[in-house]
């Protein structure tokens, strides 16, 4: 998975009553675009996130 400052970071999520987290990747701490990222979420909730396959980057440049 590689990321830049700007895409957003989408956590879906199977299980009953809980939503789809949609975050902004606010700094990217790994080489060449590689995880962890500090993600600001929509709730101004910032933590850092070893993305996992519940995980998509879609990129800021579209």
């Amino acid at each position: 998975m590689r990321a830049n400052v700007g895409d957003q970071l989408l956590v879906h999520t199977r299980a009953v009553g809980l939503r789809e987290r949609t975050g902004e990747i606010v700094e990217v701490r790994g080489t060449d675009g590689a995880p962890p990222y500090l993600v600001r979420f929509d709730d101004g909730h910032e933590t850092l996130v070893y993305p996992g396959p519940d995980c998509e980057v879609r990129s800021a440049q579209r």
